[in-house]
């Protein structure tokens, strides 16, 4: 018997897939579906995320690159104290960003092993159906 690709493996109407599903084919089902719901919303809160990590780096980069700016026309200057003061919160600006991209690092870590997971289930659904095809 030939499968179709598609994105869901999960479509309870297809005569194909009603054949034998086990000691439970609804909790079959059900969980199968359920796998098909989170799949989509897992990869693309994981495109944004990366999307997020991407802006941040770019973020860090930026106030880098401000920080070295304005440290050098401070060196230029008497240094003035106003400079100091913002030198001190574009530091502190540039930790936050740093604590934040760690926290999205680890989020993006997190949603690979949970997809990662969920392709491990798909492909085990994916042999217990075709198992019960061969019956």
């Amino acid at each position: 018997m030939e499968r179709k690709d598609s994105t869901s493996t999960a479509t309870s109407l297809d005569d194909e897939n009603t054949e034998n599903f086990g000691s439970n084919p609804t909790r079959d089902i059900l969980a199968e579906g359920i796998l098909s719901l989170f799949k989509p919303s897992v990869d693309k809160l994981d495109e944004s995320v990366q999307s997020a990590r991407e802006s941040q780096g770019e973020l860090k980069s930026q106030l880098e690159s401000l920080l070295k700016q304005l440290q050098e026309i401070e060196a230029c200057q008497d240094q003035m104290p106003e400079f100091s003061g913002k030198v001190k919160e574009l530091i502190s600006i540039k930790h936050k960003v740093s604590v934040i991209t760690n926290v999205l690092q680890t989020t993006q870590e997190r949603l690979v092993n949970l997809h990662q997971l969920i392709e491990k289930e798909e492909a085990r659904r994916r042999n217990l159906l075709d198992s019960g095809n061969n019956f």
